[in-house]
């Protein structure tokens, strides 16, 4: 074996041991051993680096029972990443991009050094890791244009010279979670190494859905990759990953958190909460019923209890990736490819009205194919000048699709309902219906009060009652009887982009670098919205369907499509002073780009078209609604400041960081009140903060380690942002459209301060078995979790801990725990937002949340062999 192949083995074998050691030591000692990273694309010690960066390794995740990219956020002070009705939310720093289907995240996820840019890849199961890496800040140079935010970094375990495997298997009784885990890895051939890993986990869920009596969300996992290691010549290096996954999911862990009563004027639904409106509401004129609801009794839990009510969704999801790995080496360089295909299939049903009646629900489908190509050129180190250059080229394509569903009597029933009252203000006004006539005189009646059983005697009398089912007053409910509203989105992107970055060593304690890419991207979308009889499969033509959709869905037929192209250069210089052997300064000023395009989840386009405006007077004024399509850049200007120490002759560590970060052309996702998203650009935000982490062997036996970070956000130019519920607008405007300024005002998930605080102690009981006890606790300041930052849903400040107790026989090869998570049974709202339809159509203020699960305990066993 050359020299070349034996130390990039010796690298690999050495980084991999290291992060092990250091981010969940085996044993403590008085010195700490070095943590490694690849966070600048080299090798190099955590306290080199000069970046905030929080490092996981592989078995911290495995003992903290870490399933997904989402459970990291516990361990990374200012990672804040959420499932939501429709979507994922990534935030570093207060920074995300919300969901939309549209939308890449400004959190850039990286596995292997292939881009997994898509939030619906967040919600995937990982499993045997080498080490999870988290990069606070923009990361535009050697991470790609759109890590405007920050950006994760995923390094898979690579094959061994030696065999060796493991089996483990969890169990937790609570909520009948079960996962089993092998990994087999070794040499085949004197030249070819591989590795195993399969994990298969199932889970019942911690919520009671009390319409379906079942628990959920149930989720049924798979994983296989197989990673074949080659040393081709001997200089040359190549890997080839292959991995398959599934994660089927049954159910939500959503429930209904807020429902308060209607202020509707409309007399059926008037101080009454949606879920009483919901559970019975009739309208009759003596014997004759017009309007009749009943849905299932459990609609009646409108609390938080870890209950919900619901009719059943779903989200079932197929992942392929493959992943081809080549390095060169030559005197000293190192030439690197990464090809990358990737793509996943998605099916997913929301019952998005979250609750258990049949109101209306949401299909999804999601079909997502990249290829990517990475080149880098990496100089040798010691030299005056040293270098990263490269290359990138990435295509990808995403076809969308989703309809909301009526497919039950209930919308229906209560639209008619408030048509009634309403005399036709829910749809269009009768055909031919005379000024002075029977139907004009019920509808003046009802609005001065009149009993409606009398205003309707006389429509009766003149038998005209059966006018309301033919386009008079009580039919808008009938408009949307099997609605389907099926939307196609489609967007084609091509992106290519060059890079360098060069280190300037002035002296051997002074060094400066600056980095340049250049990106240039076209981006192709288009976006059609219709309607069909979901029960005869037509398409209806205009009239009054469109009439009603507008007023009560906010929602219109359109068909758009367009095309952009972009370019830009990302600059970044960063000063690196290493005042001892200790203690390294460093400063980083950087601009970074995420790239605009096309916003999938909009129900309407965005210009200002009147809805029919003939037959659809509402107060002598047609209805118009205003959606959105295209979406222009966002740019971010990041100022950091920080210190990497070393303490205690070698005993302890602490790094701290102060950023300051300007973001101009924010993109959000704003909630349009009823059931649609529109995307747009907020204008101007800033955030700044301090983090720090550090760790310390306080003896020979127990380690401590920590992270703190204290963050201010505020948003310095944001009109057109979005009213909670009964919230006085600032503006409104021409066409009836109201926002609400959040100038001044924070953002979704900022805490004013989080962190977490570990510690392990580590011991032999005997000559053989060796004790080894954890405890994390994880905290947080107060946070809104609601993307309109609605008073009322504020999440409280909590510590959860985490307790992990084991035994293992390290020669034998066998380790039991007991694992206890949420040991505070803390009661956790990780994200939340107006109940749909409840305020926009009955009057009824009211939110669902996402709710973690409460406390729960787990038992672990390990065997390794070698």
């Amino acid at each position: 074996m050359t020299l070349n192949k034996s130390l990039a083995r010796f690298r690999r074998s050495a980084l991999a041991a290291a992060v092990s050691v250091a981010a969940t030591p085996l044993f403590a000692a008085p010195a700490l051993e070095e943590v490694i990273v690849t966070a600048t694309l080299r090798a190099e010690s955590l306290q080199d680096v000069p970046v905030s960066v929080n490092a996981v390794s592989g078995d911290k995740m495995a003992e903290a029972g870490i399933a997904k990219v989402e459970d990291l956020q516990a361990y990374v002070p200012n990672l804040t990443m959420s499932e939501t009705g429709i979507g994922t939310n990534i935030y570093i720093r207060g920074i995300g991009s919300g969901i939309n289907p549209g939308f890449e995240q400004s959190v850039g996820m990286y596995f292997d050094g292939v881009s997994y840019g898509r939030a619906q890849l967040t919600r995937a199961p990982f499993l045997d890791l080498a080490r999870v890496e988290v990069l606070r800040g923009p990361q535009n140079i050697l991470f790609g244009k759109n890590s405007i935010a920050g950006a994760l970094s995923l390094i898979s375990a690579r094959p061994g010279q030696e065999f060796e495997g493991s089996v483990s298997a969890t169990y937790e009784p609570d909520f009948n979670e079960q996962i089993i885990d092998l990994v087999l890895s070794g040499p085949l051939t004197d030249t070819v190494g591989a590795r195993l890993a399969i994990r298969k986990r199932d889970i019942d869920g911690h919520m009671e859905n009390l319409t379906l009596n079942r628990d959920e969300p149930t989720r049924d996992e798979g994983t296989i990759r197989a990673i074949f290691e080659w040393d081709a010549t001997e200089n040359l290096v190549a890997a080839l990953k292959l991995e398959v996954g599934k994660f089927d999911v049954d159910g939500r862990q959503i429930e209904i958190i807020n429902d308060q009563p209607s202020t509707s004027s409309t007399g059926s639904f008037n101080g009454r909460t949606y879920a009483e409106i919901l559970d019975f509401t009739e309208v009759a004129a003596g014997p004759i019923v017009l309007a009749s609801v009943d849905a299932d009794s459990s609609v009646l839990n409108n609390k938080q209890d870890f209950k919900r009510s619901s009719n059943g969704d779903y989200s079932y999801n197929d992942t392929q990736n493959i992943t081809l790995n080549v390095d060169y080496y030559r005197e000293g360089h190192q030439f690197t490819f990464i090809t990358g295909l990737l793509g996943y299939d998605t099916e997913e049903l929301c019952d998005c009205d979250f609750t258990g009646a049949p109101v209306f629900s949401v299909g999804a489908e999601e079909n997502y194919d990249q290829f990517s190509q990475e080149f880098r050129w990496v100089s040798p180190v010691g030299e005056t000048f040293e270098f990263i250059a490269g290359g990138f080229y990435q295509k990808s394509e995403l076809e969308f699709f989703d309809s909301i569903r009526v497919d039950s009597d209930i919308l229906p029933g209560l639209l008619n309902a408030a048509d009634i009252q309403e005399a036709g203000a829910r749809g269009e006004r009768p055909p031919g219906d005379i000024e002075g006539g029977p139907l004009d005189n019920v509808a003046l009646g009802l609005f001065a009060g009149t009993p409606l059983e009398a205003l309707l005697q006389p429509a009766a009398d003149a038998g005209l009652l059966n006018a309301l089912d033919l386009g008079g007053f009580g039919d808008a409910g009938d408009a949307i009887r099997d609605l389907g509203t099926p939307r196609y989105f489609t967007t084609e992107t091509e992106l290519f982009s060059a890079f360098l970055q060069t280190t300037w060593n002035v002296t051997d304690l002074f060094r400066a670098t600056i980095g340049l890419r250049y990106s240039h991207e076209t981006k192709d979308g288009s976006r059609k919205l219709d309607f069909v009889n979901r029960a005869t499969g037509e398409r209806p033509d205009e009239g009054e369907i469109d009439t009603v959709v507008a007023k009560n869905f906010s929602a219109e037929r359109h068909d758009l499509s367009g095309s952009r192209t972009e370019e830009n250069i990302s600059p970044s210089l960063n000063l690196q002073y290493d005042v001892n052997d200790d203690a390294m300064l460093y400063g980083t000023l950087s601009r970074g780009y995420k790239s605009g395009g096309y916003d999938a989840r909009s129900n309407a386009s965005p210009a200002t078209n009147q809805i029919r405006p003939l037959q659809n007077l509402d107060n002598g004024d047609p209805v118009v609604i205003v959606g959105s399509f295209e979406y222009e850049e966002e740019q971010a200007t990041s100022l950091e400041i920080g210190a990497k120490t070393t303490l205690l002759d070698g005993a302890a560590e602490l790094n701290i960081a102060a950023f300051y970060t300007e973001y101009d052309d924010l993109q959000v996702s704003i909630f349009d009140g009823t059931l649609g998203f529109n995307v747009g650009n907020a204008g101007a935000a800033t955030t700044m903060g301090i983090e720090l982490d550090g760790r310390i062997a306080l003896t020979e036996n127990l380690m401590m380690t920590g992270a703190l970070a204290f963050l201010d956000f505020e948003f310095t130019d944001y009109e057109n942002g979005q009213c909670y519920q009964g919230q006085t607008p600032d503006t409104v405007t021409a066409e009836g459209i109201a926002y609400c300024d959040y100038k001044g005002k924070t953002n979704q998930y900022v805490a004013d301060y989080s962190g977490n605080l570990t510690f392990v102690y580590t011991t032999m009981l005997t000559s053989d078995i060796e004790f080894r006890g954890g405890a994390d606790f994880v905290f947080t300041g107060d946070y809104n979790s609601s993307q309109n930052l609605d008073p009322s849903q504020e999440q409280d400040a909590y510590v959860k801990t985490n307790l992990r107790l084991g035994l293992s026989d390290v020669s034998a090869g066998w380790e039991v725990a007991l694992l206890a998570k949420n040991l505070t049974d803390e009661t956790v709202i990780s994200y939340s937002n107006d109940t749909p339809l409840a305020n926009s159509i009955f009057g009824s203020t009211g939110h669902y949340g996402f709710v973690e699960p409460p406390r729960s305990f787990a038992i672990q066993g390990t065997y390794r062999w070698y």
